[in-house]
């Protein structure tokens, strides 16, 4: 079997990806899943997602609930567990 037989029923990939804002440039655009970095911690308070703004450079931070949370391991990115030690 040929590689391009191989992968003659297989669709093309379209790339994830998100909308974003930033509140200090208030800039709007898109950031692909590489952009982006998903921290799931043990509450509501320690869950977020993180990434740095294309237009201005600033690192932003910004909740990230259940849904959110969903969407985006579902696109692809990258997620840091936070453990706690008490």
């Amino acid at each position: 079997m040929t590689v391009a037989a191989a992968f003659a029923g297989m669709k093309r990939v379209v790339p994830v990806v998100f909308k974003a804002g930033c509140p200090d440039c208030r800039g709007r655009f898109e950031l692909a899943a590489s952009a982006l970095r998903l921290a799931i911690g043990a509450t509501s308070r320690t869950t977020f997602y993180s990434f740095t703004c294309p237009d201005c450079g600033t690192a932003v931070r910004k909740p990230a609930g259940e849904r959110i949370v969903e969407l985006l391991t579902g696109g692809g990115v990258r997620t840091l567990r936070l453990h706690s030690t008490v």
